[in-house]
């Protein structure tokens, strides 16, 4: 597939499933980026948040000093993806870990269960015309999204049993479930006409 060079695309590359995000970003044709330091930030349109273990992936984004240039990045306009431990990061909730809290949404760690709880499912994407096979491990649960007020820009993209499992909050994209590791490029694509 030909390259889309206006995107710029980065994947957070500290822990995590990034190096699977940035195979999808390649089947859809994205220029991306590994994103370690903070310098790696610089000229991204995108940024995908991976899944992996929240509370490492906050000490790891403190370390390397990445968490307030996040921060900095989405207020500048640069949409953002969170799945699974990204989502967690980008939400708010109980600590561990402490949370970015740019996205109006509580996001509750290994909501659905530990390892052995892990599942997938089909999902009905608002913006897809097929079920997308959701992947679920160690998955986290969308339990409060503010997403009624009329000029917030927010809405619940998929369902999964009566609970928001991907939900769009201005140009922030958070998913429980792991599209990246399925062949599907729907999400991605969504995230990627941000």
């Amino acid at each position: 597939m030909e390259r889309n060079t206006a995107l710029r695309c980065g994947v957070l590359a500290l822990q995590g499933s990034f190096s699977c995000h940035a195979q999808s970003l390649d089947r859809l044709g994205a220029a991306h980026r590994e994103v370690r330091k903070p310098e790696d930030l610089e000229g991204l349109t995108h940024l995908i948040i991976p899944g992996g273990e929240s509370t490492t992936l906050y000490r790891l984004g403190t370390i390397y000093g990445l968490l307030d240039p996040i921060r900095a990045a989405v207020r500048q306009g640069v949409a953002v993806f969170g799945t699974c431990a990204g989502a967690i990061l980008l939400g708010t909730g109980p600590e561990p870990p402490p949370r970015l809290g740019l996205v109006p949404a509580v996001v509750l760690r290994n909501a659905y269960g530990r390892q052995k709880e892990s599942f997938s499912a089909d999902l009905k994407i608002r913006f897809l015309e097929k079920p997308f096979r959701g992947i679920f491990i160690r998955a986290p649960k969308i339990i409060q999204f503010e997403n009624d007020s009329p000029d917030s820009d927010s809405e619940v993209l998929g369902v999964y049993g009566g609970t928001p499992v991907l939900i769009r909050y201005r140009r922030i994209l958070l998913a429980t479930f792991h599209p990246e590791l399925t062949e599907d490029t729907g999400v991605h694509r969504y995230f990627l006409s941000l």
